[in-house]
């Protein structure tokens, strides 16, 4: 979740142009879609950037370390970086899903209630698809129904 975070701030940090959205602006104009289809391309390129160096190391070869624990330590690691290839692949497929709500003119709005999602979350995070207030509701309902 912090590589999540760091990778968002590198691609905010990247595509800098003196303007980020306010909430005092009409909601989802045009000078804000471009910021957030900008910021998703960006976030997008980012992470596909860092998964390159990790398909790399994997078609270098398996791992031939000749200590037991050595070799265990080396895969606990392979398998940590996988498990977060994987949490990123998923992530990409968030981010071209918020690409295609900006391109039908959905991005910003809530699926549940239709509400605008509001600014400062989007900043937040560029792939939301519910208000605070659904999200919440959509998370305690899934607590409920796991607890049963």
């Amino acid at each position: 979740m912090s590589d999540e975070i760091d990778i968002l701030a590198k691609a905010k940090h990247a595509i800098t142009d003196d303007y980020v959205p306010a909430e005092n602006e009409e909601y989802m104009n045009e000078a804000q879609l471009d910021y957030f289809r900008r910021l998703l391309l960006e976030w997008k390129k980012s992470i596909l950037s860092a998964s390159a160096g990790t398909l790399q190391s994997l078609q270098d070869g398996p791992i031939r370390e000749p200590d037991l624990n050595d070799r265990a330590s080396s895969e606990t690691d392979w398998g940590i970086e996988l498990r977060t290839r994987d949490r990123q692949r998923k992530l990409i497929a968030k981010i071209d899903s918020a690409l295609r709500r900006i391109e039908d003119g959905e991005y910003g709005y809530c699926e549940v209630t239709g509400d605008p999602i509001g600014i400062r979350r989007l900043i937040a995070r560029p792939i939301a698809t519910m208000t605070v207030e659904a999200q919440e509701a959509h998370e305690r309902r899934e607590k409920v129904s796991r607890d049963d």
